[in-house]
């Protein structure tokens, strides 16, 4: 066979072309039933900005740092609780993890601990950072345990899904040596899904960096709460300097992560 031969992909069968342009289909038809109710006819008043928008915008040309000592502060306390909610999160994970994973734990088990971390899922940060700030009242402390919920939640359904791609065969081996069933999962199944269970918590903490700041709007405290402020008193330069700290911030935590999942994968 010539080189020169003109390459060609490889002919689909049919059946799979025409559920491809079903499943596109959808989504197409999806897209366009959604356009009214989702308003997207008003796109047009993004341009040209408002007198209000140009203003905000001109406070972003001219950022405010006098108050950068405090900004700094602020995005620290931001990330210890980002810190600290991770944490939690992983203590809930991981017997969700395992008592989630259809490998590991009979369905009358499984079952439930699964329905339970949807329930955790499903609630957003802001409304369980409600609830703890009228349990135990405004500050950082109910920011973190609203991140611990949710990322509890998000983190054991990954960690059960780590468990049931693991090798059985180490398992098997394991098991044939008469260990327990607490030991085969310490010896057999914990060493294979460390490594990516590190990954998972590693860019929940990048993610949980990003929502602690968003909990500050509802009296969680970090810089999220600084946002908010400068944003109510129309203090855009001010609100344009906690922006960039926080970009910055959210950067340096995402190439750290980045670095340390490219060791452990």
């Amino acid at each position: 066979m010539s080189s020169d031969a003109p390459l060609h992909p490889p002919e689909r069968p049919l059946g799979q072309r025409l559920l491809d342009l079903l499943v596109w289909g959808t989504v197409a038809v999806m897209l366009a039933l959604a356009f009214k109710p989702v308003e997207i006819e008003n796109i047009h008043r993004l341009f040209p900005f408002s007198a209000n928008a140009q203003h905000f915008v001109a406070g972003f040309t001219k950022p405010d740092f006098s108050l950068w000592q405090d900004y700094v502060a602020q995005m620290w306390l931001t990330l210890q609780m980002a810190l600290w909610g991770t944490a939690f999160a992983i203590l809930i994970a991981v017997p969700l993890g395992f008592a989630g994973a259809r490998n590991v734990s009979p369905w009358w088990i499984q079952q439930p601990v699964r329905r339970l971390m949807d329930l955790l899922r499903a609630v957003p940060d802001l409304v369980v950072g409600l609830i703890f700030v009228i349990a135990v009242g405004l500050g950082p402390f109910a920011g973190v345990m609203a991140l611990a919920v949710n990322t509890g939640g998000v983190l054991g359904k990954l960690f059960s899904e780590a468990v049931e791609s693991i090798d059985p065969q180490p398992v098997e081996g394991v098991r044939a040596v008469g260990a327990t069933p607490l030991q085969e999962i310490v010896w057999g199944v914990a060493p294979q899904v460390a490594p990516l269970w590190t990954s998972y918590a590693l860019y929940r903490f990048e993610s949980n960096a990003r929502s602690a700041t968003i909990l500050g709007l509802i009296g969680a405290g970090g810089i999220g709460q600084r946002l908010y402020e400068s944003l109510n008193a129309f203090e855009f330069r001010q609100t344009a300097a906690i922006v960039i700290i926080i970009i910055v911030a959210v950067s340096l935590i995402d190439l750290m992560s980045q670095a340390l999942r490219q060791r452990l994968l």
